[in-house]
């Protein structure tokens, strides 16, 4: 899964879980809302390109 996401993706997501530890050292509970919101927004995203992947013939 690593090698998919490539070096952008990987620094992308390193960035993002050290913002959300960062945020956990302040709030435990907004730190978990932020996560629980990503979390959210991976899934509807990867819907969409599914989707529209699907519409177009490539899955």
């Amino acid at each position: 899964m690593i090698r998919k996401l490539g070096p952008v993706g990987v620094g992308g997501s390193v960035l993002v879980l050290v913002g959300i530890a960062l945020v956990a050292l302040e709030s435990l509970q907004i730190a978990v809302g932020i996560a629980l919101v990503l979390f959210g927004l991976a899934v509807v995203v990867q819907a969409v390109v599914r989707s529209v992947l699907g519409a177009w013939g490539m899955m």
